[in-house]
């Protein structure tokens, strides 16, 4: 659980050894996500990089982000298995929240196939290609 983590602001400085003033290094690691309580979060969103992956051990299972999430209560987490553009990153975050925000009572399951379904149907061909839509899953909890 100390092999992943999130990256967060001053994280750069914070592996040359330069911690912020409250004494963080800039990095969750997914060892810390677990103590967070997250009991009654409906969705944790990490529209990074590979934010899904994480180390197998064959007696416990993968070990990672997603397990960390889960067991601080989390109960849905949109994740990536697979490195993304920025920009299409930021735009397919956006029509995904915009499309949940009509009817929040919907499940993320139905707005992420919804929101994935208007970018393979999209005239423009960078959204149609599945290396921009498909790296996003949700992983459904309790």
């Amino acid at each position: 659980m100390t092999l992943a983590g999130l990256a967060l602001a001053g994280a750069n400085a914070g592996m040359k050894g330069k911690l912020s003033p409250t004494g963080e290094d800039g990095v969750l690691y997914a060892l810390e996500v677990q103590d967070l309580n997250l009991e009654g979060t409906e969705l944790v969103a990490l529209s990074a990089c590979d934010t899904g992956k994480g180390e197998v051990d064959y007696s416990e299972g993968v070990y990672g982000l997603v397990r960390a999430f889960r067991i601080a209560g989390a109960r849905n987490l949109l994740m990536t298995l697979w490195p993304l553009n920025d920009s299409l990153a930021a735009d397919f975050m956006r029509d995904f929240y915009t499309t949940w925000f009509e009817n929040p009572e919907r499940h993320p399951a139905k707005v992420l196939r919804e929101t994935q379904l208007a970018w393979i149907r999209a005239k423009d061909s960078r959204r149609s290609d599945p290396s921009y839509w498909a790296p996003y899953v949700l992983i459904e909890g309790r």
